[in-house]
């Protein structure tokens, strides 16, 4: 069984991915999306209220995870005000699914990497948001894994993937349609919705 798949280069994209599917959870890869691998405390709490503050924008939002394989916190976790925010290092992405079981669904996993969370959200049974920076320098070991991570792309997700960059038209939309950034999408920012928790089926053990 396969899992939806977006991918793109710019966050904004993502989001409105997320938006529109309406997802309750949303996992961020910490490296790079959050902050830079060589970067200090200071950049990933700066990281985490910038990803925070755009996420409050999508009203369905219940829940926020960063997760990273490396050993590296925060100074604190910021406050998500009705959102719940939750930091895992050493998250031994993707072996591990225990600590995202009681988290609302429908959910998305943003981050660059395939192998570990491409691979974690279609054992959650969530959405991969794929990130692909293009203007950053990326070190050898996460640049390798990431070649060969494409091999595993057509056997996890469904869907081809858009080309990155800039706003595209969506196949499984109505012709026409085009997605919008959070800051283009009316109602941007206004008051959350009261939403009902869905069930859905247990994430892949």
């Amino acid at each position: 069984m396969t899992s939806g798949y977006e991918r793109s280069d710019r966050l904004d994209d993502l989001l409105a991915w997320a938006a529109e599917l309406a997802v309750k959870t949303m996992i961020f890869d910490v490296e790079p999306l959050v902050a830079s691998w060589n970067s200090g405390p200071a950049a990933l709490d700066r990281g985490m209220a910038r990803i925070l503050g755009q996420v409050r924008m999508i009203p369905s939002v219940r829940a926020v995870v960063f997760a990273t394989n490396s050993a590296r916190r925060p100074s604190a976790v910021p406050p998500g005000g009705r959102i719940q925010v939750r930091y895992l290092a050493s998250a031994a992405k993707p072996l591990r699914i225990a600590p995202y079981r009681d988290l609302p669904r429908p959910g998305a996993v943003v981050g660059d990497q395939l192998p570990t969370d491409g691979v974690l959200a279609y054992r959650l049974g969530y959405t991969f948001l794929h990130y692909l920076p293009h203007s950053i320098s990326v070190p050898a070991g996460p640049r390798i894994m990431h070649h060969w991570g494409q091999i595993l792309r057509p056997l996890l997700f469904r869907r081809p993937p858009a080309r990155p960059g800039g706003h595209r038209s969506d196949p499984a939309l109505p012709a026409g349609r085009q997605r919008q950034s959070l800051s283009q999408r009316p109602g941007a920012g206004g008051r959350a919705r009261t939403c009902i928790p869905s069930t859905a089926a247990s994430p892949r053990s």
